[in-house]
C-alpha cells in the first residue's frame, strides 16, 4: 500500500461517516501487447502488426491520447480505421469527470473487440504512477503522468523479451507546452491533427477533426459581432449577488432573432425572461445553461407575432441584419403586454451535441469551407470544412459544434458522419429518432443475456405467493395489430349480488430485477416510442411481445387490482395480489364494440363486456361531475401500401364506447395503486400529477369564447368542465369540438415526482388528489418501478436501497419526463413526415377548415378531416403585401377587406412545398373568403385512381 488518506463525510440525514481510501501500486498490471511475453497476461488487445499507413509514421506504433484529445476529438477516434490506442486511467479518469457523454462513448470504443483500444491502470503500476509536486497544478501533473506511462511502455516495448519488430508508441497531444516536454525526454509525439493529416489510406478522417483554437483564428474576421462573455468566477459571483441570473436557453422556433431562458425559481417563483436581437442571444445555442442580465424595465418587450418563413439562404457574416432586427425590436416594443427581457452575459455549461441536417455548399469554386443547416430550426447554422462537399451534398448529415468565437456569425464544428439520402424514409425516421434523442440502439448482448431462457414456462417457484385466477374470464381490448399487450380486465357477478371487477397487469418486475443490465437499460430508454409503421422498444421483444404480452390463451404472469363493486360502480373492497391469468380472448375496440351491440350473444366473454361497460359509463359521469375535463385533439392513421409502405389514405381515428370503458378503469387502477404506494411508502412513492395551468394560459380560450358570445370559466377544473359542457353555437356544431382542441393546447404537461420531494399531488386533468402510473409497464419504466413498490406494499417482493431513497427517485422521474416528451415529440414528427408522403402523391387538394390562430401576418389553419395544421402567410417576400392590420386584443387580422377571427370557416388549397428539400412542409393557400392580391383559384382536384388499402 502506497498511501491512505482518512476523512469524515456527512450524510444526508445528518450523520457522520468515515471514509478511508488507500491507494495499492502493483509490478503485475499487464501491457496488454500481443507481442510481449513478459507480461503474464491471459488476454491481448493490442496488436503485433499495429499499422496504419502514415507519412509520420512509417513503422508498426501504438497511440496514446491525451486528454483533451479524446474529449474533442471522439469523432476521429471512434472511426474503424483508428486502431490499436492506449487509453490511459489517468486519461480515463479525466474525461469521466469532465463530459459524461464523451466517457460514455470511449467505453463503447474499449468494448469494440475489433477497435483494439487499451485500458491500462498506469495510477496502480509501481513504474508510472507519480505523486504531484509542490506547487505544481493538478492538469500538470496528469500531463507528466501521461508523459511518464508513455515513457514506460517505449522503454517496456523495447527491453521485454518480445519479437516487437520495431514497434513504438506515438504519444497525441495538441497541448504545446506538453509536446515540447514529451519531445525533450525522447518521446515520439505529434500533434493530433498532424497525425491524422499523415494518414494516406483514411483521408477522409480529416473532415472528422474538431478545429483548433489555430484552426478557429484562421477563420473568424476581423469585425467583432458580439460581446465578450463574461468568465465564469465573475458569472458565479454575480449569481451570488443577484446581478445575474441563470436559466436555460430556449431558441424560438419561429424567429431566430429571439429565445425565452427559463429561470428555476423556489416553488411558483420560476420566471421565464425574454430574449431578443443577435447580440443579446449572444451565441447561446438551444438548451445552454446561460447567465442572464435583466435589462432596465423601459426596455422590456414582447414576444414578437410574426412568423419568419425560412427562405434557405445562409448569411454570410458581412450581411447586415440590423434592419430585420429593428423591425421584430419595433413590432415587439408596440405591443401592450411587455415580459421580463434580458441578454445573455455568459454561457455556464454548453449542452451542445451532435446536430442532424443537411450541407448548404458554398458558391466559390474549390472552397472547402461551407455552411451546414441543421435540421432543427432552433439550431444555428454551422460552419464547417469538408473536402467531400459534393459527395454530401443532398444528404442527411451529422455535424458537431467546436466553438463560436465573438467574431463569427456562425458557429464553428466539424463533420461527424453521412445518415443517407435526404427524402429517403430509413434516413429521415434515423434523423427524427437521433434529433429526439430516442435510444433506438439493438439491445446489446450483456443486456439480452438477463432475459429468460427459451422455451420458457410458468414454475412451482413462480407460483410462491401467487394467485391462480387462470379459471376466469379475463379478455384484452386494444387497438388493431396490438402485440405488446400490457392489460386485461374480467367482471363477473358474485353471490351476495355484488360485482367483481379485476384489472389484470403484465408482470414485467418479475422478469426486470432492479440494478441489472437489463434493469438499466429499460431505465434509460423509459418509455416505448411508437412511431408510424415502427416501434422502439424499451425492453427486448421476448418480453414486450412475448412472455409479458397478455395474449389470448396462453398463461402469463400477472399484477392483479381486484375491486368488489355494486352496481352503482362503488367500490367496496380492493385488493392487490401477484397473478396467474389465461386471457380467454384479445379483442379490438370494434370487436369488443360489436359483441357488447350485438343481442345474439350472450357468452361469458360478452357478459363481461357489458358488465364492464355499464360500470364505465357510471365511473366517467362520476369523474366528470368531480371535475374531470373532457378534451380534444385529432388523432390520425395512415392506411400503408402493403408493397411500398408508403401512406395510401389518411383519416381521423374514430373513438368508440370501448376506449372509454378500458380508459376508466386503467384510471381506477392507477388511482387506486397510487394511493396503496402513497400510504405504505410517503416518501419515496412514484406518482404523476398535472398542474393547474396559470390563468395567462387561458388568454387565448377566453378570446374565443368571447368571440361568439360564449363565456369560458376558468376559475377551477369544474368550471372550465362545466363552461366547455355548455359551450353551443347555433349553426356551428363543431364549435365544442375546436374550443376543447383549444383547452387542450392551454394545459400544462403531466410529469412523474416522487411524493417526498414534492407536496402538490393533484391530477388536474382528472380532478384526483393522487394519480400513478401502474397499468403499461411493457412500454412505461415508470409503471415497472411503481410495481415494485406495490409488491413491497403487499409483502410479495423485497425492497431495496435505489427504491427507497427519495433522491434517486427523483432523479429517476426526471428522466422519465425527458423521454417521455421527446417521444411524443418524436410521434408527432413521425406523423408529420408521414403526412408530407401522403401529400406528395396526392398533388393540390381543396379542403374546408377552420381558423384555430391568428398572427400578425398569418392564420393557423385547421383541417379537421386529416387532423392537419397549416399556416396561411399574407406577405412574401417576391410579393407586395396586402394591406393587414392586427388586433391582440380579438384576436383578429384584417387583411384588405377581410377580418379573420379565431375558429373562422375557411376554404384552402393543399400540396406539398418541397422547395426546401430539408424542411419539406404543407403549404396552404387561401380560397375563400377571396382577398384580392392573396387568394389562389381553386385548382382541378380531379379525384385519382386509389390503391387497394391495407390498414396497418
Amino acid at each position: 500500500m502506497l498511501k491512505s488518506k482518512t476523512f469524515v463525510k456527512k450524510t444526508r440525514s445528518g450523520g457522520v461517516m468515515k471514509i478511508v481510501r488507500e491507494h495499492y501500486l502493483r509490478d503485475d498490471i499487464w501491457c496488454g501487447c500481443e507481442c510481449c511475453t513478459d507480461c503474464k497476461q491471459e488476454a491481448t488487445v493490442l496488436q503485433k502488426d499495429a499499422r496504419i499507413e502514415s507519412d509520420l509514421c512509417s513503422y508498426p506504433h501504438y497511440l496514446i491520447p491525451d486528454t483533451n484529445v479524446v474529449l474533442h476529438q471522439i469523432d476521429v477516434l471512434e472511426d474503424p480505421g483508428i486502431c490499436n490506442v492506449i487509453i490511459l486511467q489517468t486519461v480515463l479518469q479525466e474525461v469521466r469527470h469532465r463530459s459524461a457523454p464523451v466517457y460514455k462513448r470511449l467505453k463503447d470504443i474499449i468494448h469494440e473487440k475489433e477497435k483494439h483500444f487499451y485500458t491500462f491502470t498506469n495510477e496502480h503500476h509501481r513504474e508510472t504512477f507519480i505523486e504531484r509536486e509542490p506547487g505544481e497544478t493538478a492538469n500538470d501533473r496528469n500531463d507528466r503522468a501521461i508523459r511518464v506511462a508513455a515513457k514506460w511502455y517505449s522503454k517496456h516495448l523495447k527491453t521485454s523479451e518480445s519479437d516487437a519488430d520495431g514497434l513504438k508508441v506515438v504519444l497525441l497531444t495538441n497541448d504545446q507546452g506538453n509536446k515540447q516536454k514529451a519531445a525533450e525526454s525522447g518521446l515520439l509525439v505529434y500533434k493530433f491533427e498532424e497525425y491524422i493529416k499523415s494518414l494516406t489510406a483514411n483521408p477522409e478522417l480529416v473532415d472528422h477533426l474538431a478545429l483548433s483554437n489555430d484552426d478557429k483564428a484562421e477563420i473568424t474576421s476581423s469585425k467583432v459581432l458580439f460581446p465578450e462573455h463574461i468568465p465564469l468566477s465573475r458569472i458565479q459571483a454575480g449569481i451570488k449577488s443577484g446581478a445575474f441570473l441563470q436559466g436555460t436557453y430556449r431558441a424560438s422556433r419561429d424567429n431566430y432573432l429571439e429565445a425565452t431562458v427559463f429561470v428555476q425559481g423556489e416553488g411558483e417563483d420560476s420566471t421565464e425572461v425574454l430574449v431578443q436581437g443577435l447580440q443579446n442571444l449572444n451565441r447561446a445555442v438551444h438548451q445552454d445553461v446561460v447567465a442572464l442580465q435583466l435589462l432596465p424595465r423601459n426596455q422590456w418587450v414582447s414576444p414578437s407575432s410574426v412568423v419568419l418563413q425560412d427562405e434557405g439562404a445562409a448569411k454570410d457574416d458581412n450581411v447586415e441584419e440590423e434592419e430585420e432586427e429593428k423591425n421584430v425590436l419595433m413590432i415587439s416594443a408596440a405591443e401592450a403586454a411587455r415580459k421580463p427581457t434580458g441578454k445573455v452575459v455568459g454561457i455556464i455549461k454548453r449542452n451542445w451535441r451532435p446536430f442532424c441536417g443537411m450541407l448548404n455548399v458554398s458558391q466559390i469554386k474549390e472552397s472547402t469551407r461551407h455552411l451546414f443547416t441543421p435540421a432543427d430550426r432552433r439550431i444555428p447554422r454551422i460552419r464547417i470544412e469538408t473536402r467531400q462537399s459534393s459527395t454530401l451534398a443532398g444528404q442527411r448529415i451529422m455535424v458537431a459544434i467546436d466553438g463560436w468565437p465573438k467574431d463569427s456569425r456562425y458557429p464553428n464544428g466539424h463533420f461527424v458522419r453521412s445518415l443517407g439520402g435526404a427524402g429517403d424514409k430509413d434516413t429521415e425516421q434515423a434523423v427524427l429518432l437521433l434529433e429526439h434523442d430516442v435510444p433506438h440502439q439493438a439491445f446489446s448482448q450483456v443486456v439480452l443475456s438477463f432475459l429468460p431462457k427459451t422455451p420458457w414456462a410458468i414454475t412451482p417457484e413462480d407460483m410462491v405467493g401467487r394467485e391462480d385466477l387462470r379459471h376466469l374470464t379475463v379478455c384484452s381490448v386494444d387497438p388493431p395489430g396490438c402485440t405488446d399487450i400490457d392489460d386485461t380486465l374480467h367482471c363477473r357477478e358474485l353471490e351476495n349480488g355484488n360485482l367483481e371487477v379485476g384489472v389484470h397487469i403484465a408482470d414485467v418486475s418479475h422478469f426486470i430485477r432492479p440494478g441489472n443490465a437489463l434493469d438499466k437499460e429499460a431505465a434509460n430508454r423509459g418509455t416505448t416510442v411508437y412511431l408510424c409503421g415502427k416501434r422502439i422498444d424499451m425492453v427486448p421483444e421476448l418480453l414486450s411481445s412475448n412472455l409479458c404480452s397478455l395474449r389470448s390463451n396462453v398463461e402469463r404472469l400477472a399484477f392483479s387490482c381486484i375491486w368488489e363493486m355494486n352496481h352503482k360502480a362503488e367500490i367496496l373492497k380492493t385488493r392487490f395480489t401477484k397473478s396467474v391469468i389465461n386471457s380467454k380472448a384479445s379483442l379490438t375496440y370494434a370487436e369488443a364494440q360489436m359483441r357488447i351491440d350485438d343481442t345474439n350473444m350472450d357468452d361469458d366473454i360478452t357478459k363481461g363486456l357489458r358488465g364492464l361497460n355499464k360500470l364505465a359509463k357510471i365511473l366517467k359521469r362520476k369523474r366528470i361531475e368531480k371535475g374531470a375535463l373532457t378534451l380534444s385533439s385529432i388523432e390520425v392513421r395512415f392506411h400503408i401500401d402493403s408493397e411500398t409502405h408508403d401512406p395510401i389514405d389518411l383519416q381521423t381515428k374514430e373513438l368508440m364506447e370501448t376506449n372509454s370503458m378500458v380508459e376508466e378503469f386503467m384510471l381506477l387502477a392507477n388511482i387506486s395503486v397510487a394511493q396503496k404506494i402513497y400510504d405504505e411508502f410517503p416518501e419515496c412513492a412514484v406518482l404523476r400529477k398535472h398542474p393547474a395551468p396559470p390563468p395567462s394560459n387561458y388568454d387565448i380560450l377566453l378570446k374565443a369564447g368571447k368571440s361568439k358570445d360564449v363565456d369560458i370559466h376558468t376559475d377551477s377544473a369544474k368550471a372550465l368542465a362545466d363552461s366547455l359542457d355548455g359551450a353551443k353555437v347555433d349553426g356551428f356544431p363543431y364549435f365544442n369540438t375546436l374550443l376543447r382542441i383549444l383547452a387542450t393546447r392551454c394545459m400544462m404537461q403531466a410529469v412523474y415526482f416522487c411524493s417526498g420531494m414534492d407536496s402538490d399531488f393533484h391530477h388536474y386533468g382528472l380532478a384526483s388528489p393522487i394519480y400513478t402510473h401502474f397499468t403499461s409497464p411493457i412500454r412505461r419504466y415508470a409503471d415497472i418501478i411503481v410495481h415494485r413498490l406495490l409488491a413491497v406494499a403487499i409483502g410479495a417482493d423485497s425492497t431495496y436501497a435505489d427504491l427507497m431513497d427519495k433522491h434517486k427517485q427523483s432523479a429517476l422521474c426526471n428522466n422519465l419526463n425527458y423521454r417521455h416528451k421527446m417521444s411524443q415529440y418524436a410521434q408527432r414528427a413521425s406523423v408529420a413526415f408521414h403526412t408530407q408522403l401522403f401529400f406528395k402523391t396526392r398533388g393540390i387538394l381543396n379542403e374546408e377548415g377552420f381558423v384555430l390562430f391568428v398572427r400578425k401576418n398569418a392564420i393557423i389553419v385547421l383541417i379537421p378531416k386529416f387532423g392537419l395544421e397549416g399556416t396561411v402567410f399574407f406577405d412574401h417576400k417576391d410579393k407586395v403585401a396586402p394591406s393587414m392590420v392586427f388586433n391582440e386584443e380579438g384576436p383578429t387580422l384584417n387583411v384588405e377587406q377581410h377580418t379573420f377571427h379565431i375558429f373562422d370557416k375557411v376554404k384552402v388549397t393543399i400540396s406539398l412545398d418541397d422547395s426546401n428539400i430539408q424542411h419539406q412542409k404543407i403549404r396552404m393557400s387561401l380560397i375563400d373568403p377571396v382577398i384580392t392580391g392573396v387568394s389562389v383559384p381553386a385548382p382541378n382536384t380531379e379525384p385519382q385512381a386509389k390503391k387497394p388499402k391495407l390498414d396497418r
